[in-house]
């Protein structure tokens, strides 16, 4: 069936038609308002395409009660309003996407497809916090994890370019974008990640720091007298790349770094040093690791940042040729022939995974 992929971001709607056989028919990508999107703008961006049988729609946020994608209809708008409070700046603007392509196409199914989902599969003790049961009960505190659509695909197209079932292999995805997750995946399931309770957890990003002390987060706030949204906007926001290099863009970091900048030298260290260290962990919270897998702007994009982890990964397995590194700019194989671990470059199509898991559903 033809499915209509529809990604409600903070500043734009992005729409995306594939077609039976998954090739893209159009795409296009709508700005946002305060009221949220513009739904004559959408009917005209759509009138010309053919029209789909479905929707897919990306959702942040499907909280411990969605593990799977979901038809929107009946209560589960209600349900998925319900869940604001844990995604506050994403799960508003999923619900005007929503609002806004159910005004236009109202006769077409929809679907709900989130990117916690794939991690409900963690085990209690990699998703619990050792906090304060009251909080865990009361306030939904855990570790939820995010990028889950782009795990999935990813994983689950580097057993295919592996040419081994993905049941039977130990992976661990790096989605590196501007926001950047790890997981662990063993037998076709999650069983680690690095983002927690929010986006803001495990490897430096463009913009977030990571992970920091949270007793930092407390003498900021309680010593120097910082607000909460002082401290929130310097992690959020201010943090990352940023906060070390003056620029969220990988590619300016390492243009600086051939400079001799000291700042961007400072920066790609820090970011390395976050992420091999975070693949360690993921490689022993999955027993192992026969693919290393690489994807999001970043990962598909810099061999420099590919190439300083895997020379740090030798004793996990992994080396990585040098030309094919260089080279890669799609899926593709980048292992040295004495590597014991494989390494693939996998583009990101989280289009492709919602447009599966849409046509899965409703058969």
């Amino acid at each position: 069936m033809r499915v209509l992929v529809v990604n409600a971001g903070s500043s734009s709607l992005k729409v995306r038609l594939l077609g039976e056989a998954d090739e893209i028919v159009g795409t296009v990508d709508l700005p946002a308002d305060s009221s949220g999107f513009d739904t004559a703008q959408l009917s005209a961006a759509l009138k010309d395409w053919p029209e789909p049988e479905a929707v897919g729609h990306r959702i942040v946020h499907g909280g411990t009660r969605f593990s799977g994608p979901v038809r929107i209809e009946g209560e589960v708008m209600d349900q998925l309003r319900d869940l604001t409070a844990l995604a506050p700046l994403h799960q508003p603007k999923a619900i005007a996407g929503l609002e806004a392509v159910a005004e236009v196409l109202p006769d077409v199914p929809a679907v709900g497809c989130f990117d916690t989902a794939f991690h409900t599969t963690l085990s209690a003790g990699a998703s619990t916090y050792a906090v304060p049961a009251e909080w865990r009960e009361s306030y939904s505190v855990r570790r939820y994890g995010f990028h889950g659509l782009s795990h999935a695909y990813a994983s689950a197209r580097a057993a295919v370019l592996a040419d081994q079932p993905l049941s039977e292999l130990r992976i661990v995805v790096c989605h590196l974008g501007a926001g950047a997750s790890l997981s662990a995946v063993a037998g076709g399931v999650s069983v680690d990640t690095t983002m927690g309770f929010t986006p803001l957890e495990g490897l430096v990003m463009a913009t977030r720091s990571g992970t920091v002390d949270p007793g930092l987060v407390l003498w900021l706030q309680s010593q120097a007298g910082l607000s909460a949204k002082d401290v929130s906007d310097g992690l959020e926001r201010a943090g990352g790349l940023t906060a070390l290099a003056g620029t969220a863009d990988m590619r300016e970091v390492q243009k600086g770094v051939e400079n001799g900048d000291e700042r961007a030298q400072l920066a790609l260290e820090v970011y390395t040093h976050r992420l091999v260290g975070s693949i360690g962990s993921m490689i022993a919270s999955a027993g192992g690791l026969d693919v290393l897998v690489f994807t999001g702007g970043v990962g598909e994009n810099s061999s420099l940042v590919r190439s300083q982890v895997a020379g740090r990964l030798g004793w996990a397995g992994v080396t990585v040729d040098g030309s094919l590194n260089a080279s890669a700019r799609t899926d593709l194989e980048i292992s040295s022939e004495r590597s014991a671990a494989r390494t693939f470059v996998v583009t990101a199509r989280e289009d492709l995974q919602i447009a599966g898991e849409v046509r899965r559903l409703l058969g």
